[in-house]
């Protein structure tokens, strides 16, 4: 798929004349434990590889409402590209521990600000390792770039577009979580457990195979086959996440109108007068 680098692609570039205009850029997180991702960045990385968080560099600033990880403010997120060494016309590729949601948040989060160029590391820093290929604890300098956004605003929705357009009927919504906390069987981080009332459930692990590589274009096509490619998507999950996977995934089966609801769940529940589903749809 256009967005995927293998290990071996990727070493190869690396090899490359030109690196100066290629970032590798490590995004490794736990939700439950935020300080372990840029420890394991320490202890060994690709080589070159800068690291960014998901909370300090890949969120913005939590208030009443937006969510658990809203969206970046836009000037801080540019200068932390400026810092990492990417403008428009670095090439990017972001990784992971495997195929796991913090690659494709920050993946989707640079094409939402406008960059055209960036891929992730199919299979994460796991297929790097399992290709024999070397890690390192040094900390590279980046030459300072200017990043130049432009970000595309009609590729995000917030919680009145979302319910007007639910009303409407207009949108088909998705929830990206696991089942058990779709139907409200469980809910590990928030007050509330189950799902925005007409979301439909598509788990976002479920665009991945076992080994934790993408699935194909064919596959992909073959899981969201039930949803009509006339419709506009809006691809929701706790707190704008893991929808990226889904959302990148749904872009490659073919599907131009989609978009992120960025609070998604998180924020949802953060206006009481808004209704709670359980159960199926």
């Amino acid at each position: 798929m256009s967005f995927l680098i293998t290990a071996d692609e990727l070493y190869q570039r690396l090899l490359g004349a030109a690196t100066e205009n290629i970032a590798v850029v490590d995004v490794r997180f736990h939700l439950a434990d935020p300080s372990a991702g840029k420890k394991a960045y320490l202890e060994g990385h690709i080589p070159n590889a800068v690291y960014l968080d998901l909370n300090q560099h890949l969120s913005g600033e939590l208030g009443d409402h937006g969510g658990s990880h809203p969206l970046p403010d836009q000037e801080a997120f540019v200068n932390i590209l400026g810092r990492s060494g990417i403008d428009e016309q670095t090439m990017v590729i972001v990784y992971d521990q495997e195929n796991d949601m913090f690659a494709a948040r920050c993946c989707w989060l640079l094409q939402y600000f406008g960059h055209s160029n960036v891929f992730i590391l199919d299979g994460g820093l796991n297929a790097w390792i399992n290709q024999g290929y070397q890690l390192s604890r040094d900390i590279p300098a980046p030459i300072p770039k200017t990043f130049v956004p432009r970000p595309r605003d009609k590729e995000v929705v917030d919680m009145k577009q979302l319910k007007q357009k639910m009303r409407k009927e207009e949108s088909i919504l998705i929830d990206s979580r696991s089942y058990e906390r779709y139907i409200g069987e469980t809910e590990p981080l928030y007050a509330k457990a189950g799902h925005i009332p007409g979301a439909k459930n598509y788990f976002w692990k479920d665009v991945l195979t076992e080994d934790g590589h993408w699935k194909s274009i064919k596959e992909l096509k073959e899981h969201f086959s039930d949803l009509p490619k006339q419709k506009e998507i809006i691809v929701s999950c706790g707190s704008g996440v893991s929808a990226c996977p889904n959302i990148l995934a749904l872009q490659a089966a073919g599907y131009s109108n989609v978009k992120l609801y960025p609070g998604s769940f998180s924020d949802w529940i953060s206006y009481p007068d808004n209704q709670v589903a359980t159960g199926e749809e």
